[in-house]
């Protein structure tokens, strides 16, 4: 398995409609893609990245950081309504289904690290496992988390009564995870035959929060300078 051909794809779009131009906007000295393309220069597994993007600016920036865009996402897939898996099927096809792997790597989480994208390969590797994803707990208190149902009622998420959960401590409840969009490595072949990045047979790698930031509008984007600016550890 230490021999796998693993491929590493970076997917951006031209058209942001919550945060336009946000793959390319600065933060912290670096536009966001960057953040992206120099953590995954920096694995020790990966054969290949390259860049999917129907944006010029992206390309750009992304061949001055010595990252390969060896296609122009084509139109029909570059609008709100093309999937990740639309996005990813057709770069494994572009480069003739010679990987083994897939990783996918959202440039809305720029402080996912180096170290990170490694240990969710070798999980990944370690484990034979057909699909890895990251996670981060979530950030609100347990007994704060609910379901609704279809007539506004409220459920509670954990299978007991919400008078029982009412009288719970949280610490004695499950933690609850998010799936935080920093990383998904795939089997390839699992992948196409499932055309999906996770399902019930998914190991889950948890992430801190503070490398857990995904940006899709200008609150995460505040927040996202906020880490920058108080948070030590997070590196170009």
């Amino acid at each position: 398995m230490n021999d796998s051909k693993i491929l590493a794809l970076i997917t951006a779009r031209a058209g942001s409609k919550r945060l336009p131009g946000k793959n390319t906007r600065d933060l912290g000295g670096l536009p966001l893609i960057s953040w992206t393309i120099r953590a995954a220069q920096k694995s020790k597994y990966i054969s290949k990245l390259i860049l999917s993007s129907d944006d010029p600016k992206a390309i750009e920036i992304a061949k001055s950081e010595n990252c390969e865009v060896p296609f122009l996402r084509p139109s029909s897939l570059s609008d709100d309504h093309s999937t990740s898996y639309d996005v990813a099927e057709h770069a494994l096809k572009s480069m003739n289904m010679k990987y083994d792997w897939l990783v996918l790597l959202q440039p809305t989480s720029p402080f996912r690290s180096s170290e990170d994208i490694d240990s969710a390969i070798a999980l990944s590797l370690n484990e034979n496992a057909d699909s890895v994803i990251s996670v981060s707990e979530v950030d609100k208190s347990h007994l704060m988390l609910f379901m609704r149902n279809s007539n506004g009622r409220l459920e509670s998420p954990y299978g007991i009564s919400l008078k029982d959960l009412n009288n719970s401590r949280s610490q004695d409840l499950p933690i609850p995870y998010e799936i935080n969009g920093a990383l998904y490595v795939v089997k390839t072949s699992w992948f196409l035959e499932r055309k999906t990045f996770f399902d019930e047979s998914t190991i889950s790698m948890v992430m801190p929060k503070e490398r857990s930031v995904n940006i899709d509008t200008e609150m995460d984007w505040r927040l996202a300078e906020m880490y920058l600016k108080n948070i030590i550890g997070v590196k170009k």
